[in-house]
Parts: C-alpha cells; sequence; structure tokens
C-alpha cells in the first residue's frame, strides 16, 4: 500500500505527467507575489496565450460567477475576481478541458459545486465567495489525476464502488491507501496556490481537519454534499454523505437556513445544464 501512496506522489511531483502550464504559471506567481504589478501587467500574461485566455474568459462567465456574458477581457476578469482566482482558472483551465471530454460527469459536478458555494457565501455575507467558489470548483481534482494516470487502476476502483457499495473516498483508501483530496492537495501545492484554496480542497471531507481556512473549507464540503444530493452531475458514486458537524458549526447554520439556498440552487442548476450542453455541443464541432 506504501508503494502505491509513492508511486502517486511521485506522478505530481513529475509534471510532465500532468497536464500543466508550468510557463505561464511561473509567471503568474512571480507577478502574484508583486504588490506593484498592475491587474494589465497580469492579464498580458495570460492574454498571450489565446486559447487559454479565452478558456478563462469562459469560466468567468459561466453561470456560477454571476457575470454571465458581461466579462469581455482577462483583464475585467482580474478586476472583478481578484488575482489568486484568475490564476487558478489559469492553472486548471487544461484539467478541465480533459474533464469535459473525458469525465463530464464530474466536471458538472465541480460546476455544480462551484456553483453552490457561490450560493452559500453570499447568503451568508462571507468574504471572497468567488475565491470560495475557485475552491469548491477544484475541490475533486485529484480524481482527475487518478483517472488521467493510473487507467487500469481507475477501472478497478470503479469496479470495487459497485461491488462493495463504497464511495469514491473509501474505494481510494482500501485501493490506493490515498484518496483524492490528499493527491489533489499535492496537485494544489505543485501548482503554488494558495492555501486558501489548497485546505478546502484537501480538507473537504474531513472538515475538523482544517485550521487556517475552516469556514472556506465548510462551505465546499456543504456545496459538494448538496450537489451530489440534487444528483447534478456525477462524482463517482451516488452515495450522498451526511453534513458533518464540523460544517455545521463554523457556518452556524440550522437546516432551516439550506432551504433558500436549496431553491437558489435548484435554479441555478438549470441555467448550469444549459451551459454544459452548450459547451459539449460547441466542443464537439470543433473536434
Amino acid at each position: 500500500m506504501g508503494d502505491r501512496r509513492n508511486e502517486l506522489q511521485r506522478i505530481i511531483k513529475d509534471t510532465r505527467s500532468i497536464p500543466t502550464l508550468p510557463g505561464i504559471i511561473a509567471k503568474l506567481s512571480m507577478l502574484a507575489a508583486n504588490d506593484k504589478v498592475s491587474a494589465n501587467e497580469m492579464a498580458r500574461v495570460v492574454s498571450a496565450d489565446q486559447v487559454l485566455s479565452a478558456k478563462v474568459l469562459r469560466l468567468v462567465n459561466s453561470p456560477f460567477y454571476g457575470f454571465s456574458g458581461r466579462v469581455s477581457t482577462v483583464s475585467n476578469a482580474l478586476i472583478l475576481l481578484g488575482v489568486n482566482v484568475v490564476k487558478s482558472l489559469a492553472v486548471t483551465s487544461s484539467i478541465f478541458e480533459i474533464m469535459e471530454k473525458h469525465v463530464v460527469g464530474l466536471w458538472e459536478h465541480s460546476l455544480g459545486a462551484a456553483t453552490a458555494a457561490q450560493i452559500i457565501a453570499r447568503q451568508l455575507n462571507l468574504p471572497d465567495p468567488e475565491e470560495i467558489s475557485t475552491a469548491a470548483l477544484l475541490h475533486d481534482i485529484g480524481k482527475v489525476v487518478i483517472k488521467i494516470n493510473l487507467k487500469q487502476d481507475y477501472e478497478s476502483l470503479l469496479a470495487l464502488i459497485n461491488q462493495k457499495d463504497l464511495s469514491m473516498l473509501e474505494a481510494e483508501r482500501e485501493l490506493f491507501g490515498i484518496d483524492h483530496a490528499e493527491v489533489g492537495e499535492w496537485l494544489a501545492k505543485s501548482w503554488f496556490l494558495p492555501e486558501k484554496l489548497i485546505e478546502p480542497i484537501a480538507c473537504h471531507h474531513v472538515v475538523e481537519k482544517s485550521k487556517l481556512h475552516p469556514v472556506k473549507t465548510a462551505v465546499v464540503h456543504l456545496a459538494d454534499v448538496l450537489v451530489k444530493a440534487s444528483s447534478f452531475g456525477f462524482s463517482g458514486d451516488d452515495i450522498v454523505p451526511q453534513i458533518q458537524p464540523a460544517a455545521w458549526t463554523q457556518l452556524g447554520l440550522q437546516e432551516t437556513a439550506l432551504e433558500p439556498i436549496i431553491a437558489d440552487l435548484e435554479d441555478k442548476l438549470v441555467e448550469l445544464q444549459n451551459f454544459s450542453m452548450e459547451i459539449q455541443s460547441t466542443d464537439a464541432t470543433h473536434t
């Protein structure tokens, strides 16, 4: 089992085995660390790659960010969403291209979770709702890495889920001795993402482990559960987990407070389904 952990770690640390944009990411990281750098300078780096900038704008204009059809330039995206959110969108664009083509259900689940997180954050008047939404967008990114790099094992994983009626998390731990949350944490660290995005990815299944950003982690956990309960997309299994006590505590929520959140989410998921179908249709015509 320890050998499998080591193998997965090696894969994550070998940048050749995952679709990333290291040159652009390195530039973005360097610029993001400099307080004197303007949004226009950051935008020029992203815009230098036309395909990348198109993907960033497509995600920014999707229903879960609430700017549908209103953001026409990367500069505007940076001003509205902030450097870290746009950087996160940039580094995940190539991964999500693969998800669109090969793991559509997981892509839709991730979009749904991002939408739910946005709604929860705004309902609770939390700061940085777009950043929380981005953390939710990335929460299952470890599953993509496992599927891409461990193709034969992935089939065994799905078989184990069906045979024993396990959640994907339980099956991953049984088969690999590790789960997608930890793999996602390794990946996020290799991308030099900020801790406020890394911790919700790493702890979204165990909220009480989140020490630095427990509220953001609780939102991502709740968003994940609500989207699974809605049956929007497919994250790898049909099991809807219980909302953890630590999440209720961190968010100061009662069950009755979920009613307006769920009602808003149901409306948004209809829009999101149309968006997903449109994207898949557009991509199909370009392949």
